[in-house]
């Protein structure tokens, strides 16, 4: 019989966070781990004895089924940054202590790169300690901006979504026989790949968004409203994606324009929003036309209703993986998916140091963006489109979808 397991969630969460967590739960299981425990809050939560056995919320495959389509992160989330050990030793002791009362042999950490950072630090610990635990990562961001992965669990989904969603924006547009411009604003920080899924809307029923804005192209207000113009000679309903972390060249957000007082994480990390509606006042200045912002926000990462069956099947299958890689020996890694090809898809999964992991931000690569024409090249569409194909029905109950709850 093997030790106990505990795991937690933290950051943002995805539609498919969850789907993580069962591959951690049942593999976990099937190997035979006596107590599989949850962390409450991810380590903040943890440090403050908020623990779940998981087998009390998930008892029967039902459970299992459910909670794969459960949208948000069941155990709850958070947004703390683990100290310097040579800043605070005493936190490192106490998350310690705290692992070894449980019997704790495998720690499971479901995020992106800030939560990456906390696998980092712990296994750094662990190792200066001579401690037996391992401790691995599984990835986890709908920004798809974690290195070394081809891309991460919750990407997929929320790139179905955005496209979906904007295929219905661009119809509803055709309505009226008036000039308008529409923006809408997709999540993704300082990565574009949110925002570059939208050009997935494109194909034989729909042409698709007239622009895309990327973080990776700094802004330039005159040759935006000279494109938006030139376009609106043609058409006179444009439809604009833009990502909510575009910046000028000069490094500001163009949200700061409007809000230069926006709050800031324990990671740094500006709360970005309000871009879209910078973008509007622009061109109804310019232009004169009628103007509407739609902030995609939340809804982009919790709509499980929406979700990639691909997506959903390779969040499940790196949970399983960082379970089987931890009880063969291996810690500080995080779990990786490897493209074999795209036609047909194929993905594996690997293991990759840590260190080259947490705190690095992947970006659009430069190649893939067709910054002249403000849209992205087939290459990117290629690399996102097998990553939204298939859906998992919700179970539905009384007409809406059953979801897992964890009462804390």
């Amino acid at each position: 019989m093997s030790g106990n397991v505990i795991v937690g969630q933290s950051g943002g969460p995805t539609a498919v966070i969850n789907s993580s967590l069962a591959g951690v739960y049942k593999t976990a299981k099937d190997r035979g781990a006596n107590k599989v425990y949850g962390m409450q809050h991810g380590i903040q939560g943890f440090l403050n004895g908020q623990i779940v056995d998981l087998s009390d919320h998930i008892k029967s495959n039902l459970d299992l089924e459910l909670l794969k389509r459960t949208p948000s992160s069941y155990l709850g989330s958070c947004r703390y940054k683990l100290p310097e050990v040579s800043d605070n030793k005493e936190v490192y002791e106490t998350i310690f202590q705290k692992l070894h009362e449980l019997n704790i042999e495998y720690f499971f950490y479901i995020g992106g790169n800030d939560s990456m950072d906390t696998i980092k630090k712990l296994s750094e610990y662990a190792e200066m300690t001579g401690s037996h635990i391992r401790f691995m990562g599984v990835p986890k961001t709908i920004d798809n901006d974690l290195a070394a992965t081809d891309h991460t669990p919750g990407y997929g989904s929320a790139a179905k979504y955005i496209a979906s969603i904007t295929k219905e924006v661009i119809r509803d547009g055709l309505v009226y026989d008036i000039k308008s411009v529409t923006i809408l604003e997709i999540m993704g920080r300082n990565a574009g790949w949110l925002t570059g899924a939208a050009a997935l809307a494109k194909s034989e029923d729909c042409e698709g968004p007239d622009m895309i804005l990327l973080p990776e192209v700094p802004f330039d207000s005159k040759d935006f409203i000279r494109k938006v113009d030139e376009i609106q000679k043609r058409k006179k309903s444009v439809v604009i994606a833009v990502s909510e972390g575009v910046r000028f060249a000069d490094g500001r957000y163009l949200c700061e324009v409007g809000d230069a007082n926006a709050s800031v994480d324990a990671f740094g990390h500006k709360q970005l929003s309000g871009t879209g509606r910078v973008l509007a006042s622009l061109v109804a200045g310019e232009l004169g036309c009628k103007t509407r912002a739609i902030e995609f926000n939340t809804l982009q990462r919790c709509a499980s209703h929406i979700v990639s069956r691909t997506d959903i099947s390779e969040a499940f299958q790196v949970g399983g993986a960082a379970v089987k890689a931890a009880f063969e020996g291996v810690t500080g890694k995080m779990i990786i998916l490897k493209r074999v090809c795209d036609e047909p898809y194929q993905c594996t999964t690997d293991i990759y140091d840590i260190n080259a992991i947490a705190n690095v931000e992947k970006r659009v690569p430069m190649e893939w963006i067709d910054v002249p024409n403000y849209f992205v090249t087939q290459e990117f569409i290629n690399y996102a489109r097998p990553l939204i194909q298939a859906e998992l029905t919700p179970i539905m109950v009384e007409g809406l979808p059953r979801h897992l709850y964890c009462e804390e």
